[in-house]
């Protein structure tokens, strides 16, 4: 008896039957670009091997044209599909099966060829593109489809026709982008003519014992977005134009609403599903923000979908399903949704990996082999760094000893977990707690390590972490003055605060601050009205006004640094931090020197010159000026001779950097 029957279930399509409900989405990686197609094949294959039913790659580009950026991958050449059989062929060697994705970027294309309904340039994008003519129409229906057919002689199982996110084929779809006034556009039926002609193509080109999947697009999150009845016509014709399945996305990349990152709350958009459900006859996938087996299972029990798509929970563990079937869901390493490592490497050109797993896409390259003989180590610091190397340690089968000078693990995680909209790290703290306990590793909490107390060890890790930066401030000794620390343990804070720093602590500090209640990552219809989410039904696009509540606190955000607040932050996600402040009224001021403190406020003045000498009347100031290392026991050790290795905080203090640090852990455990 299996806790989860819905998700565990098979799905016949017919000509194949899926082993369960589990479709691993796409995720551009950035692999294919590096040509080592034995990487590429690996990276599935070992997402194979942990049972998933159906993987979808990262999105292939039909044509130059289309490519996201310069260089994209396809298949335009025999070399090309000989690559592509590598891939798949190991992939059935593990017992798996794989679509390919054809994403035709149009106008979000990073070239200056690329191409769209309508002359119109992306927000987020550099190239304004041309307007397809007829002739140039019918070339994209005719590259979408002969990648189709090309995947099918790389020995893909299928492909998904990228249909959403504001690319091509959404673009025509959309009156804000189309202003057509040909067959191709206007009306309804014109503008969804192009997706439902290439759906159409696609399926004459492979044939009917091939899996096809459209990417349709729920909400688009855009003004002048579709309609309700829009979607469900399409839905209709897509289906009958000869789709095997129908994948649901949410959202334009343009869009200024988060979709994906962990400030969402989890299955935040299963309800729009649920409304497609029973529309159309073949099976309907529901995404984002579903990270864990219960959470799936209780989407499809719910009846919201047929399937459900996660893609970065199998970059954080490539065994999900397999560990699911087993009983072992509280072994799952979860994706915390935080982007650091995989949409931000995606967007800069890296590779896309995971914070909590930093061997995702360097599979033949990571390896955490057997020792021939073990080692005594001693790890001493049990935050997101010292975590890591323990546990890789342990895996090649070291002899581990992890010392923690506090009360429980996960170092500044714990403080992390606080924020509100960051509730996922209490995931990854549980994570490791269970982790740590089914190893061989001895755990001494309440224990602070001394150079003498370490000296029978073979080898010495610290990860001992940051401390608290001191900025110097005269009166910061008083007793309106605050650590971010102190504050994000519940030290008690007036109604007027100012915040000293604005990197990452300053924001999650005056996150914290502003939150008046209940987190609404932990509340939909609390976040829903924040952002302005709407019932499609009733606004096209799904499109609505945001509703923030009020703030708790007045708060002044502050940096000495003489630029935009929170311009450091990261790619993918600082726009998010930037406007939930902004929404509670937070007011970011840079470029300021902190004279003193005093009972009256902080006293601050403007620039080199130490312009402008001003007051501020708060009840509280909270210093989040930034971290240094810890390291006097590593200090200690050297002036005995011993030779250590440091990592994590100790080694550079930048933020509360989980992802360098756990990759910083990992890569050390796998060389000693």
């Amino acid at each position: 008896m299996t806790d989860f029957p819905n998700l565990l279930k098979p799905l016949d399509l017919g000509h194949v039957t899926l082993p369960n409900r589990v479709l691993m989405g796409s995720m551009h990686t950035n692999l294919e670009e590096t040509k080592d197609w034995n990487r590429v094949a690996e990276f599935y294959a070992e997402r194979a091997r942990g049972g998933v039913g159906l993987m979808v790659t990262g999105g292939m580009a039909p044509n130059r044209e289309g490519g996201v950026f310069p260089g994209a991958s396809g298949l335009f050449t025999a070399e090309d599909i000989a690559h592509q059989r590598i891939v798949t062929d190991r992939v059935h060697e593990a017992g798996g099966r794989i679509a390919m994705q054809i994403l035709h970027a149009g106008r979000y294309a990073y070239g200056p060829d690329c191409v769209a309904p309508s002359p119109i340039k992306s927000p987020i994008s550099p190239f304004p593109p041309k307007e397809l003519d007829e002739e140039g129409i019918e070339k994209q229906i005719a590259d979408i489809a002969t990648a189709a057919a090309r995947a099918r002689e790389a020995g893909y199982d299928g492909v998904e026709v990228m249909g959403s996110e504001g690319y091509l084929l959404n673009e025509f779809l959309v009156a804000h982008t189309n202003k057509r006034t040909d067959r191709w556009g206007g009306s309804a039926e014109n503008r969804m003519r192009l997706p439902v002609e290439v759906m159409r193509r696609v399926r004459a080109a492979v044939g009917r014992d091939f899996i096809v999947i459209y990417r349709i697009s729920l909400l688009d999150l855009v003004p002048e977005g579709q309609s309700w009845d829009e979607v469900v016509m399409l839905a209709k014709r897509i289906e009958a134009a000869g789709a095997s399945i129908l994948n649901t996305g949410i959202g334009w990349h343009e869009a200024r609403i988060p979709t994906i990152a962990t400030s969402v709350p989890r299955r935040a958009f299963s309800w729009v599903t649920k409304k497609l459900m029973g529309e159309v006859a073949i099976p309907i996938v529901t995404s984002n923000r579903i990270n864990t087996p219960a959470v799936a299972e209780a989407v499809l029990a719910e009846g919201c979908a047929d399937m459900v798509s996660m893609a970065r929970p199998f970059l954080a563990d490539p065994d999900f399903v397999r560990k699911a079937a087993a009983g072992q869901a509280d072994q799952i390493a979860p994706c915390i949704a935080c982007n650091q490592a995989c949409l931000d490497h995606t967007f800069a050109g890296k590779i896309s990996t995971c914070l909590v797993n930093p061997r995702a896409a360097h599979e033949t390259e990571l390896v955490l082999t057997p020792v021939k003989a073990a080692k005594r180590i001693a790890v001493v610091g049990a935050g997101p760094a010292g975590l890591s190397a323990a546990l890789a340690l342990d895996t090649r089968g070291h002899e581990v000893t992890l010392f923690e000078r506090g009360a429980e693990i996960g170092g500044q995680l714990n403080l992390a977990k606080q924020v509100p909209g960051k509730e996922e790290f209490h995931g990854l703290v549980a994570w490791f707690r269970t982790m740590v306990a089914q190893s061989g590793i001895t755990l001494q909490l309440g224990t602070e390590s001394t150079a003498e107390a370490l000296e029978g060890f073979d080898e010495v890790v610290i990860a001992t972490g940051v401390r608290p930066r001191d900025p110097g401030i005269p009166g910061q000794d008083g007793a309106n003055v605050r650590s971010y620390i102190e504050v994000l343990r519940g030290a008690e804070v007036g109604g007027r605060v100012a915040i000293v720093g604005a990197g990452g602590i300053g924001f999650d500090v005056a996150e914290y601050l502003t939150q008046a209640g209940e987190s609404p990552t932990l509340n939909l219809d609390d976040w829903l009205r924040e952002w302005g989410v709407a019932d499609p039904e009733i606004l096209r696009g799904g499109l609505g006004t945001p509703a923030p509540e009020a703030p708790a606190r007045a708060v002044t955000l502050l940096q000495r640094k003489a630029e935009k607040p929170g311009r450091r932050l990261g790619k993918t996600t600082g726009w998010i931090h930037r406007a939930t402040l902004a929404a509670k009224g937070v007011r970011m001021v840079g470029g300021v020197n902190y004279e003193r403190i005093d009972s009256e406020g902080l006293h601050l003045s403007k620039g080199p010159e130490r312009a402008e000498p001003q007051v501020l009347p708060v009840d509280t100031v909270v210093l989040c000026a930034g971290q240094i290392s810890e390291r006097t026991l590593a200090d200690a050790l050297a002036k005995r001779g011993r030779t250590v290795h440091v990592i994590g905080g100790a080694d550079v203090a930048a933020e509360l950097d989980a992802k360098r640090a756990i990759d910083q852990g990992t890569r050390l455990a796998a060389r000693i």
